[in-house]
């Protein structure tokens, strides 16, 4: 897996939330974003101090994150 270099967990900042190259904006917020619909360019215009990587490393760190085992089974819905 390719280095995650821009995303940084800092316990006083932004409560431990994981951010982006140490700024108050968190992966959640991007995240977020572009599950409401926003584009990243939309996403880049909303936060200009945002490059495009940033965001493209948001979403593989969301991925990452996400295809981790947990020993808790999780309810399966219908």
């Amino acid at each position: 897996m390719r280095k995650l270099d821009r995303i940084s967990i800092d316990p006083r900042r932004c409560l431990g939330q994981p951010t982006i190259r140490g700024m108050r904006i968190t992966v959640s917020v991007i995240l977020k974003l572009l599950a409401e619909g926003k584009s990243p360019a939309d996403v880049l215009c909303c936060y200009p101090e945002l490059e495009a990587e940033d965001i493209r490393q948001a979403m593989l760190y969301a991925a990452w994150v996400t295809a981790e085992r947990f020993d808790t089974p999780v309810p399966v819905t219908a």
